[in-house]
Formats: C-alpha cells, sequence, structure tokens
C-alpha cells in the first residue's frame, strides 16, 4: 500500500519542477501535462496517486502510461470506477494492435507502417479514434524502438489514409540517457526542429504534442517545448525492472 503523504510529497516536488522549467521557458505551466508512468507500478499504487492528486490538485492525475497491454488490461480492469485515460508508451508488437486501440486512448509509440495500419484497422472496428504519435529513435541507438529520423515522413504519409481513426498529434522520443544538461537539450531540439519541419509541409494535422522528458530530463525537455512529461520514478519511486 501507498500512504499518501509520501506520494503527495513526490507530486508536489514534480509538479514544481514543470512549473520552475515552464516559466524559464517562458511557458505556461499548464501548456505542459503530466504523464505518471505506472509500469510495474500495482492498481492499488494508481488509485493512490489519483487520490493524492485530489487532495493537491482541481486537476487531478488522471493520464497514465503502460508499457505492457497484459499487465495494462489487468490495471484498467481494476481501476474501471476512475475516471482515468490510458496511455500507451511502450514497444509495440504488431499482434497487440487491436487490444491497444480498443484499450487505450492514446498511443505514443508508432513507429513503423505495419503499427500504423494494425491501429486503424482496430480502431474501425471499435468506431473509436486515437490519438497518437509517432516515436522517433533520436538518439540512433541500436537498443532503443523508434524510427529513425529520415524515415518520419513516410509515416505521415502514410497516415493519410486513415485520418478518420487516427489524429497524429505530434512526436515522441527517449533520447539516450545523459545527466549533461546540455546533451539532454540537444537530443530534444533535434525532435522539436523535426517536428517544425514535419508541420510546415503537412500542416493539415495539429502538431500539438511533444512526448518528451522523464524524471531525470523533464527541465531540459520543457525548455525545448514539450507538452508530455512521463514520469515514473519521482513520482512512485525506484521499482523493479
Amino acid at each position: 500500500m501507498h500512504s499518501s503523504e509520501p506520494l503527495i510529497a513526490s507530486l508536489t516536488s514534480v509538479q514544481a519542477r514543470i512549473a520552475q522549467a515552464a516559466r524559464q521557458a517562458q511557458r505556461d505551466p499548464q501548456s505542459v501535462h503530466l504523464l505518471a508512468v505506472s509500469k510495474r507500478q500495482s492498481a492499488q499504487a494508481i488509485r493512490a496517486l489519483y487520490q493524492a492528486s485530489c487532495q493537491v490538485s482541481a486537476q487531478p492525475i488522471i493520464a497514465f502510461g503502460e508499457n505492457y497491454v497484459q499487465e495494462a488490461l489487468a490495471k484498467q480492469a481494476e481501476l474501471q470506477d476512475l475516471p482515468l485515460e490510458w496511455h500507451f508508451i511502450g514497444p509495440i508488437q504488431s499482434n497487440k494492435t487491436r487490444e491497444i486501440a480498443q484499450h487505450f486512448t492514446w498511443v505514443h509509440s508508432v513507429d513503423r507502417l505495419k503499427v500504423l495500419k494494425g491501429l486503424a484497422q482496430a480502431a474501425r472496428t471499435h468506431a473509436k479514434s486515437l490519438q497518437i504519435c509517432l516515436q522517433v529513435n533520436i538518439s540512433a541507438e541500436a537498443s532503443k524502438s523508434g524510427c529513425a529520423p529520415e524515415e518520419v515522413a513516410t509515416l505521415v504519409e502514410a497516415a493519410q489514409a486513415y485520418q478518420d481513426v487516427l489524429c497524429l498529434r505530434g512526436l515522441m522520443c527517449i533520447p539516450a540517457p545523459s545527466t549533461d544538461r546540455e546533451i539532454q537539450a540537444q537530443a530534444f531540439a533535434r525532435l522539436a526542429n523535426l517536428q517544425h519541419q514535419l508541420q510546415q509541409a503537412y500542416s493539415h494535422w495539429p502538431w500539438d504534442t511533444l512526448s518528451m522528458g522523464m524524471s531525470s530530463d523533464l527541465e531540459a525537455a520543457i525548455l525545448q517545448g514539450s507538452t508530455w512529461v512521463r514520469i515514473g520514478t519521482a513520482l512512485f519511486g525506484a521499482r523493479d525492472a
């Protein structure tokens, strides 16, 4: 069980960091959304964070990010009484696109044509719309998911055929880890610049979302324009791998 006091302290700290970074970037703190990364956390921990957020804010935390489909579905079933919004943020197996489309509102990690098509077909089957981001392997790491920057336009072109069920909101990245704030900023700036280029070429999409920044680098991400920071450890504490 998670007691409320540590969660309230963690949440207050994260919100203060977001607000400070936004002010430094001369942005409205409300323009940066907090996505609580709840993979490997229990349904009870999610409920506790939601309840803690209700105590400290008029806008409770409702957005939760999950990486593993079956784990997420079990938690969703247990938390049906809460007004939560579920985001899929992990690598996508093509045979999981049906369940992801059915049970999530946002998908941040679309990185190849087969996944794009599978999500669209499943969304049509379930008569729903999905908010999506394209994941870019901005640091060219062999171990990371995400398409190469030069491949993004091909995915954007393909998404044109699915505008009835897919709304392309922007880009997502997980840069190579670094404690150097300048290196962090350079990676996020590359993603922001890529999105700006795509916005010029494909202006009919919203391009209002940059999903970037985690517990260790949210400040650098916000300074470069992040609109969703994906925070796990700084909220829940360290978790099992």
